[in-house]
């Protein structure tokens, strides 16, 4: 993307036109796109905006404004309001009332809307173009050349899957408002990736886009209305970041979608935390660039620049950690800063330049204070001289050497052209660097060695991976991160499960929970009654106390004491006690951790036949002892043995299909426009938390911990409070199981308690509740600290007997992280 002959001053400098000066300097000249159109447009609206709600203009009296300016010249552009809420309640109450029909709509219908969304955007693609390129400042070869196309692909994509959804996605219906908000650095294009999948699926949309970039919403707004979009389906407003936190909280917004910053997303988490509304959540990163000695290093030098120099650095997967092996670093650094010297920045508008200015100055500042305090510690900061312009909001391109792992400028992003350069010796290190970091969004691995190339892009942690390549889109395949990158995919088809819910399942809209979070969890450990809880037995005719029997914990493979060498009766519907089961703690949900960790790469390494074999065989030990179980179960909960026994038969029967599941879930070959292969793989997400429900104890604990470990998760589970017996059975079949310790750990006792310590662990990836409002509402609040994926009831019941309910589609989606793995070609055919 860059262009490749030296000049260091401004695309739109004066130079010498003579033929001779031409060949001496051996320059570009400027090319300046014309900005007419975009200007004309502006002026039609008299360089003000309001909201656009129901395909009309909407300007309430008494509103503040932003004045929009070039980041090029700092001219003013445009002015747009500052919403309020009265102005979301009009756009929300549009998006819900328009959502009543157009989530009616057939298939077809909805696919020829969003077909003809594409072809209009195809008609005013220049004039998305420069709008775009003159709010927003990146050059307009980037807006002409990427943006749109994409964002015209995405239509067309997502045309499709409207057309599909019937077929393809009919277990699954609407969520119904969403609510997007997106973020300045690609406006249009992150747009896009909210919208196309929100309306193929039958949602509606009320979008906030990024205060410093407005115009291209407004713009394409008009455009969807211009396509015959019907009024209501599409929504714009603008406002401030607290607007934005007033729409995803509006009561009638079923789902936010959110692009943007770690900080604002953990936000949000918390904001909607118990109330039953959908989140994505799309953040940010610190992308590896890994490249071994056996990269082509001048084709590496040009991904680089690619990497960390498109759009001045303002992107979220920008590969801003160069990882190179250390027999060629010397000499990939040296041909970078020679590569350096030939990047051209200038004015967004000019076709020749490689980098435009920085969005706002507050955002220069920010990307500033990160290179001195670089150089305060020691490290080597590389700029060519004299290379900016002498006007606008440009910072150049940065190369940073003689870092430690720990640097602050290699740890957080820094959202700027700058790249930090770390060295390694083995693939073994170059993998811990690569994952040595808080975000997982983006990595690239650069090798000639296809071998190597591919275990490494499995090996990282990150949610799409380029081998010889960095920053390549498409409709067809999913984006997105794992960790502090947030959670959700934009593209694919997996992208759409953002935007629907189970058929069978309503909206949840549990009441606000007013108690303190604080108190959540709170617990005293039982201690001794007056009344006996021993059980005697007659031994040759005398009544003696039969033999103590508490269950312990079981983690790490083995059966565990407690820490705190407690202990807590389950009694039955009666009152009267069944027995005694270890009370757990916050240490023994590290200690179970742990286990579950050490046993992670183990288990998920295993070929999926295997971890199928040994599901059947939990099927086949606990068949054995079918009877036994089912009797139990009935004195205890005082239901008829014939309950009990079609709950034992449904749990053997629920085993054999995750088993099934093993090895026909491990991904596809999207249909991208790369001229390769993209291949999506679904991978575990982790060590994942399970606190199960109190009905149907035995069925949904399988119900729930089998999909994620058939799928190489390790789990932690809390079983039901109420008979956490049918659990503890386990025991023996997982030993008799050939299940290797640690995949499955079981934490017994109180049942909020023990969630509070496990969702506040830092390092279990995802955490599943069944439960009470107040304890989901407590789940989705603190995942928001290391943003790990949840998935709650809000308190609502589930029928764990039902198949719609109790298996499906729902449970690999909650077990499964998607990694798209690019893979270019072009050896043998011209691409």
């Amino acid at each position: 993307m860059a262009a490749t002959r030296p000049n260091n001053t401004s695309s739109l400098s004066t130079e010498s036109n003579s033929v001779a000066g031409i060949f001496d300097t051996m320059s570009y000249g400027p090319a300046p796109e014309t900005e007419n159109a975009a200007q004309a447009w502006i002026e039609k609206h008299k360089r003000s905006f309001g909201h656009f709600i129901d395909n009309k203009w909407v300007k309430p009296v008494g509103r503040k404004t932003y004045t929009s300016k070039s980041p090029v010249t700092g001219e003013v552009l445009s002015e747009t309001i500052q919403g309020e809420e009265e102005d979301i309640e009009l756009a929300v109450s549009a998006a819900h009332k328009a959502f009543q029909s157009w989530s009616k709509l057939s298939c077809d219908v909805r696919a020829r809307y969003l077909y003809s969304i594409a072809r209009h955007v195809q008609k005013h693609s220049r004039l998305l173009s420069v709008v775009e390129a003159l709010d927003n400042g990146k050059s307009i070869r980037e807006t002409r050349d990427c943006d749109i196309p994409l964002v015209v692909r995405h239509f067309y994509h997502h045309a499709g899957w409207a057309e599909l959804m019937d077929s393809e996605m009919s277990n699954w219906k609407p969520v119904g408002v969403v609510g997007a908000i997106v973020p300045w650095n690609f406006p249009l294009m992150l747009l896009t990736w909210k919208v196309c999948p929100a309306l193929a699926m039958g949602n509606t949309v009320v979008l906030k886009p990024a205060t410093y970039t407005r115009l291209s919403a407004l713009l394409f707004a008009e455009i969807c209305a211009e396509a015959g979009l019907p009024p209501g389906v599409f929504n714009v407003v603008t406002g401030n970041g607290a607007f934005g936190s007033k729409l995803a909280m509006h009561q009638q917004v079923d789902k936010v979608a959110f692009t943007g910053s770690t900080q604002v997303g953990q936000i949000l988490r918390k904001l909607t935390a118990g109330s039953g509304k959908k989140l994505s959540l799309e953040l940010g990163g610190k992308s590896p660039v890994v490249v071994f000695e056996s990269a082509d290093l001048d084709s590496t030098v040009e991904g680089i620049v690619d990497a960390i120099w498109f759009n001045q650095g303002q992107v979220c997967s920008a590969g801003s950690r160069l990882i190179v092996q250390e027999t060629v670093l010397e000499e990939l650094v040296d041909k970078l800063k020679e590569r350096m010297k030939h990047l051209r920045l200038g004015h967004s508008l000019d076709k020749a330049i490689d980098m435009g200015p920085i969005v706002d100055p507050s955002q220069k500042k920010s990307i500033s204070d990160y290179v001195e305090r670089a150089r305060k510690e020691g490290a080597e900061v590389y700029q060519v001289p004299g290379c900016l312009p002498k006007e606008g909001c440009y910072y150049p391109p940065t190369l940073i050497t003689k870092v430690q792992t720990s640097s602050v400028v290699v740890m957080e992003e820094i959202f700027g052209p700058v790249l930090v350069v770390l060295a390694f010796r083995t693939a073994k290190e170059a993998i811990a660097l690569g994952n040595n970091t808080n975000y997982g969004l983006a990595a690239s691995v650069w090798t000639e060695n296809v071998s190597l190339a591919m275990e490494v892009a499995l090996s990282l942690k990150a949610g799409a991976v380029w081998i010889n390549a960095h920053n390549m889109f498409d409709a067809a395949a999913g984006f997105g991160g794992y960790k502090h990158s947030g959670y959700g995919r934009d593209g694919g088809k997996e992208g759409l499960y953002e935007y629907v819910s189970p058929a069978w399942q309503d909206r949840p809209c549990p009441q606000p929970v007013e108690d303190d979070l604080k108190t959540f969890g709170v617990t005293v450990p039982s201690t001794p009654s007056n009344s006996s809880s021993t059980d005697f037995i007659t031994v040759d005719g005398v009544s003696v106390p039969s033999i103590d029997h508490t269950y312990k914990l079981y983690y790490g493979g083995a059966q565990k004491r407690p820490d705190g060498n407690y202990s807590r009766s389950v009694r039955n519907v009666s009152g009267g006690l069944v027995t005694l089961v270890a009370d757990g703690n916050r240490k023994d949900i590290r200690n179970a951790v742990e286990a579950a960790h050490k046993a992670a790469p183990g288990w998920g390494k295993r070929a999926a036949h295997n971890r199928a074999q040994i599901v059947y065989y939990m099927a086949e030990n606990l068949e054995l002892r079918r009877d036994e179980v089912a009797k139990r179960m009935s004195l205890a909960r005082g239901r008829t043995l014939e309950e009990t026994l079609k709950e034992v038969d449904l749990a053997i029967r629920r085993l054999f299909y995750w088993g099934a599941y093993a090895d026909k879930f491990g991904g596809t070959v999207q249909e991208t426009l790369l001229y390769g292969a993209t291949v999506k793989i679904h991978e575990p997400v982790g060590v994942i938390g399970i606190a199960c429900p109190s009905q149907n104890p035995l069925l949904s604990f399988v119900s729930l911990f089998a999909p994620a470990v058939v799928r190489g998760n390790t789990v932690v589970v809390i079983p039901s409070d109420e008979y956490p017996v049918a659990a503890l059975d386990f025991y023996q079949v997982f030993e008799t199981s050939d299940l290797p310790a640690g995949v499955v750990n079981i934490i017994t006792g109180d049942h909020a308690h023990l969630t509070k310590y496990l969702a506040e662990h830092q390092d279990i990836q995802a955490m599943w509740y069944f439960g009470t409002a107040f304890g989901s509402k407590y789940v989705e609040h603190i995942s928001a600290e290391n943003l790990k994926r949840t998935w709650v009831d809000y308190g609502l019941v589930r029928d764990w007997t039902c198949k719609e309910q109790g298996q499906g589609e729902e449970f690999l989606y909650q077990s499964t992280q998607v990694k798209n793995v690019w893979i270019p070609m072009g050896e043998t055919f011209a691409n």
